[in-house]
């Protein structure tokens, strides 16, 4: 397995040496440094260029949001950096868990994450998939619904038509609308699963579980998997 270069910006000390010091043991980590506010962070991402970074939302000078946003336009005019976000925080509420996402980080965890979910987070969002906490997707699936309209299936061709929160959402889930197998994997991925265990889960292969997440983001018009989790989240498709 080749090895996953990690970067660390987390303002707290304690907080910031406990990850690093468990990152440096472990054989399948390359720890390339760490920053203890947003400017550094930036400067150390942009130089480092690591496969994913962990960065803290409550960052002083540029927070953590502030950062990943600033860090992606860097990233579209230098194409060759692979780096992918991990946002650690304490926040649990769906606005920071939307405006992480909007600014376009990758996962997002919960800093009292156990540290093998972490390197299973690490490992997940390397692999370009994304992995949110399932604490925060229980929160904002439980905020959303709420707001959610009837979810009535299609008895003929066993698909769920969903009248969405957000209309720009409504128009393209009324045209194209999800099976019950696309919504159990979308539900998935919601919960931060990757491919070779959303096929364990459901006994499937991993090909097609791949041919449904194609699907799925196709349907949702969706980049990739982070931008379809956050769209699921914010229109309560899954629950």
């Amino acid at each position: 397995m080749s090895t996953i270069r990690v970067a660390l910006i987390e303002d707290h000390d304690l907080t910031r040496v406990g990850i690093r010091t468990a990152l440096q043991q472990r054989g399948e980590i390359e720890f390339v440094g760490e920053a203890a506010n947003g400017s550094e962070g930036l400067k150390l991402l942009e130089t480092s260029k690591p496969d994913v970074a962990i960065v803290d939302i409550g960052l002083p000078d540029i927070d953590g949001i502030e950062l990943t946003r600033q860090f992606k336009k860097f990233k579209e005019s230098n194409e060759d950096t692979p780096t992918k976000i991990l946002v650690l925080t304490l926040q649990d509420n769906e606005d920071a868990v939307l405006a992480a996402f909007a600014a376009g980080a990758d996962s997002y965890c919960m800093k009292n994450i156990s540290f093998d979910n972490l390197l299973e987070a690490l490992q997940v969002t390397n692999e370009g998939n994304a992995w949110i906490d399932p604490a925060i997707a229980r929160i904002v699936l439980k905020q959303t619904k709420s707001n959610q309209q009837a979810v009535e299936p299609a008895a003929l061709n066993k698909t769920v038509t969903i009248n969405a929160s957000e209309p720009e959402y409504s128009q393209l889930i009324e045209a194209y609308p999800l099976t019950e197998r696309e919504l159990e994997v979308l539900q998935l991925i919601v919960e931060g699963c990757s491919n070779a265990t959303i096929a364990e889960k459901l006994f499937i292969t991993v090909g097609t579980v791949k041919t449904h997440v194609r699907n799925i983001l196709n349907k949702l018009c969706a980049d990739d998997r982070t931008q379809a989790a956050v769209r699921a989240l914010r229109s309560g498709l899954v629950g």
